[in-house]
């Protein structure tokens, strides 16, 4: 079955559960310890586990579209360099000088064929290697070759860019995803326009993310934004390994589609369906024709935190100053959304869970995506690794 046809099913499926009130559901119930949200130790063993050996999506094929571009950024408290060569090529490396630790460019983007530390002045190339150090003569014998700055695993597919936070870690970004970057394939994903972000902070890192896993709060929590296109708790759920992508019909689904011919069903998205693509460990996507949202959940320097970067995207370049402002405004309105209205919550939710009001919380037969996170995020935390895995 091709994307099409297989997203035309589920177009279908999702059409069905608005006319009889219906989503997915799973078997069973399931629980997970509050201290999962709470405890230093299984945080510590995240960072280490998870977010410093899978590839994480970092950046976007359209922040650094020319050579020389370059962006530099924190990552779970890892000082990151993405640049692109002369020869288009992209690269990742620690931000970090080999003279005394210093970055070597300061956190953001631009465009440079090198960089220099501001403390001494050490200069590498966009390859990494060591090609000046000030007053060379004076500083002592040494060899260049072995001073270059520490390269990461890095890929670039499908329009976004996967770095690894662990150097010599290997990296095959295709097995990872399984086939689910072809959605993003089929969208040129590649040549869009990137807007700007937007940062915002709060809970443990999964308090977050479990608020994009599922729309069962659409009604109680978004009365005013979601719910009027969007149907309280009716969600249908894909699994490509780890990762999900996630059906959000419309009220107005099977108006939207009565005209459509069957077979392009497939090609609706955003006409009576929406799509969340979720990205494990920390991404969610949610492609819209005004303007698309990626976030990239951070975990925070204590377990109780996170910091999410909110990035945007265009399928077309900005046409004038007119558009820029209204861009600036739309990028204002989703991150005022996200967080007066889902991060907010979150660090009440937060409070709660140090409380010791409860042991465990429950996500219900009708939050399947929530489970099958927690359930690879459990496989990815245990130490046997032939165990089986997850499946939707």
């Amino acid at each position: 079955m091709n994307r099409i046809e297989r997203i035309g099913n589920v177009a279908a499926i999702m059409r069905d559960y608005v006319e009889n009130k219906q989503t997915f559901l799973t078997d069973t119930t399931k629980s997970v310890p509050a201290r999962s949200y709470t405890d230093p130790d299984q945080w510590k063993a995240e960072m280490e586990l998870i977010f410093k050996r899978v590839p994480l999506m970092l950046a976007f094929t359209a922040e650094l579209p020319n050579a020389g571009d370059y962006k530099a950024m924190d990552a779970v408290g890892m000082p990151v360099l993405i640049n692109r060569d002369k020869a288009g090529k992209v690269r990742a490396f620690l931000n970090v000088c080999s003279h005394r630790a210093a970055p070597v460019a300061s956190e953001g983007h631009g465009n440079s064929a090198r960089f220099t530390c501001k403390y001494h002045g050490w200069t590498y190339g966009a390859d990494g290697k060591l090609i000046g150090i000030s007053e060379a003569s004076k500083f002592g014998e040494v060899h260049k070759s072995e001073l270059g700055l520490r390269e990461l695993p890095c890929e670039e597919r499908a329009g976004m860019i996967f770095v690894v936070l662990t150097p010599n870690a290997p990296i095959d970004v295709d097995a990872y995803f399984r086939g689910f970057l072809d959605d993003f394939d089929a969208l040129d994903f590649g040549n869009w326009t990137y807007m700007g972000s937007r940062t915002i902070h709060g809970a443990n890192w999964k308090v977050a993310y479990d608020g994009y896993l599922e729309g069962y709060h659409f009604a109680s929590l978004h009365p005013e934004t979601i719910f009027p296109r969007t149907p309280s708790n009716c969600m249908h759920y894909e699994g490509f390994g780890p990762h999900q992508r996630i059906g959000f019909p419309h009220h107005r689904i099977a108006e939207a589609l009565q005209d459509v011919p069957r077979e392009e069903w497939g090609t609706q998205e955003n006409n009576g369906f929406d799509f969340v693509r979720i990205m494990f460990p920390n991404v969610s996507a949610f492609i819209a024709p005004e303007i698309t949202q990626v976030a990239q959940l951070f975990p925070g320097p204590t377990p109780g935190e996170n910091r999410t970067v909110l990035n945007y995207l265009r399928r077309e370049p900005i046409r004038d100053e007119e558009d820029r402002a209204n861009v600036e405004a739309a990028m204002n309105f989703f991150r005022d959304v996200t967080y007066t209205e889902d991060y907010l919550i979150g660090l009440e939710i937060q409070k709660g869970l140090e409380s010791g009001a409860h042991d465990e919380l429950m996500f219900g037969r009708n939050e399947r995506g929530n489970q099958f996170f927690h359930e690879w995020l459990d496989w990815y935390l245990q130490d046997d690794k032939d165990l089986p895995e997850p499946v939707m």
